[in-house]
Order: C-alpha cells, then structure tokens, then sequence
C-alpha cells in the first residue's frame, strides 16, 4: 500500500518475455507429440492420465497447461492497457506503465513473427517434399509471397497450359 506500483517491475521483466517467441513457435510441434506419443504409448498415456489427475493440475489437461504460456504475452498486454485506462494520468506509476506496455507490445509482435515464420517455413518444407526435393527452398530467408493456378500461354501458336505457379 505504500508505493501501489506495477510498471515499474513489469519493465524490468518485460525483456524477457521475447523468450516466449521460442516456446510459440515450436507450440504446434510439442502439441502434435504429445498426441502422437498418447495415441503410440500406453505407457506414456498413462502417465499423463496419472498426473492430470493431480489436485495441483485443478483438473485440466497437458494440452491446457501447455497453452498457458502462448496466451500469457497477450494477456499481459490487454491487462495492462486496461490498467493504464483506469490509471489516472498524473499517477507515479503512468510512465513505468507506459513503457512496460510498449516492451510487451513488442514481445508480442515478437511472438506473433516467430509463429508466421515457423508457419513459412512449415509451408516451405511442403512444397520442397511436392517438387521430390530437387531444389532446396527450405530457408529462413525465403518466403512464400503467393501461390495458385496460372494459365502459361505458348509463344508460337498462343495455347493455354494449366500451371501451378509458386511465387
């Protein structure tokens, strides 16, 4: 009660935070494990089954426990517009609030990145197995701008061909 503040400590924090783009962008592959190995394993199954059980657990599944952290970043940030809104302008605490907010807006563009590069790359990698992975295109550097049927017309005699053109 003596120094009602929270944007000060969340701006020490806030830098960390950017390590959740990791965790995001590899979110999809843990989930599909997690799936796979219940369907492939009894054992592993029946472990999990075990844990979930758990007061601690307060009944929720792995899967809900493992997308916690995914929206965490988001909820920080909506928790703290909201918490500006109500912060009366002239607080102590305005400005600490402020710059905590833009350091989690930036961590959360951050974590929004990772996901649409992981998803390129994910794309990518579909389309290097589709070509029988002749030509290398899996690379970070790479993008898929745009994909879809194309009609290639003939030089000589002005004939359509159907195509499939990767951009």
């Amino acid at each position: 009660t003596d120094t009602p503040r929270i944007g000060d400590i969340l701006q020490k924090l806030a830098p960390f935070l950017k390590m959740y783009g990791e965790y995001v962008k590899n979110f999809d592959n843990a989930m599909e494990l997690v799936k796979t190995w219940t369907e492939r394993s009894p054992q592993f199954k029946f472990i999990i089954q075990d844990i979930q059980k758990e007061k601690v657990c307060g009944n929720l599944t792995l899967q809900h426990h493992m997308l916690e952290p995914v929206q965490r970043i988001p909820r920080y940030e909506m928790l703290l517009k909201d918490y500006l809104r109500k912060l009366p302008q002239d607080s102590l605490d305005w400005k600490d609030a402020e710059k905590s907010l833009e350091i989690i807006s930036t961590a959360a563009s951050h974590s929004n990145s990772a996901i649409r590069k992981m998803e390129n790359l994910k794309k990518l990698l579909e389309i290097y197995e589709m070509l029988g992975e002749e030509e290398d295109i899996v690379n970070p550097s790479n993008e898929l701008i745009k994909e879809g049927q194309i009609l290639k017309l003939a030089a000589r005699n002005t004939s359509a061909q159907e195509r499939y053109l990767f951009l």
